[in-house]
């Protein structure tokens, strides 16, 4: 892996990993957007995190390898304010072992790669801790449409549904596996529906999913993904994505 200069490839590694908050991981990649040397060591790390996957093999770990990584992981638990970033040199070995550590354990730990489903239900229960569901509060789409602008570099679609029963609630910027995110807020009744947004090239029809007591809808139009997620019955859940999808 060719040595970047630009000092902001510190930080590859904790947005790889998915460390960074959502205004630190959208500044980062907007600094990414215009650093050649950043650019183009994501795109050797991402080579690397691609072949672990696809050559690493898998083995069932001995019990006492699963006992010394509890005790690890409390070990990784300690505050921020203990531990020292490694340099850039050591970061692609740093993130190999990691990588190779996570893959000798999937079978045991993660039986089933929940995939994006799994971080869009994370990202929805961190919304709903006091204080982070909205970082532009309002039910007028003319007002959080905009609040985006400078924010993303696209503009994501909001619709007003309050007429249906859905009430825009605001909208807020979030970041999640590895995409920057428009997180769009609604409400029915007491319930919050979190619908993240972001740009993508394929054309996927609605598909619905539960994970972790949430249902979960997701499909992709016009440039762009979207994921629903809320604690509604799936009956509710899916009239609202298909009064968006109409354009109401």
């Amino acid at each position: 892996m060719s040595a970047p200069f630009c000092d902001q490839t510190l930080l590859l590694q904790a947005d790889f990993d998915g460390e960074l908050d959502a205004a630190q991981a959208a500044a980062f990649a907007a600094h990414r957007r215009i650093c050649p040397d950043c650019r183009r060591a994501a795109a050797e790390m991402g080579i690397l995190r691609a072949r672990l996957k696809r050559e690493a093999s898998y083995h069932r770990a001995p019990e006492r390898f699963i006992r010394a990584l509890a005790i690890s992981t409390s070990v990784a638990a300690a505050p921020a304010s203990t531990r020292r970033a490694a340099p850039w040199r050591r970061m692609a070995a740093s993130f190999a072992a990691g990588a190779a550590l996570a893959a000798s354990v999937a079978l045991i730990l993660a039986p089933e790669n929940p995939g994006l489903a799994d971080a869009v239900t994370s990202a929805h229960l961190r919304a709903l801790q006091p204080g982070h569901l909205e970082d532009v509060i309002s039910t007028d789409q003319h007002t959080v449409k905009p609040w985006f602008d400078g924010r993303l570099d696209f503009a994501p679609p909001v619709k007003d549904l309050a007429a249906q029963g859905f009430p825009l609630q605001g909208g807020r910027l979030d970041y999640l596996a590895g995409h920057a995110a428009a997180a769009l807020v609604y409400g029915r009744a007491k319930h919050v529906i979190n619908v993240f947004v972001w740009p993508s090239d394929s054309s996927a029809r609605a598909s619905d999913v539960a994970n972790k007591g949430y249902n979960i809808v997701h499909w992709s139009a016009d440039g762009m993904t979207f994921w629903a997620v809320s604690d509604l019955e799936k009956d509710e859940l899916d009239a609202f994505v298909r009064l968006w999808q109409s354009g109401a």
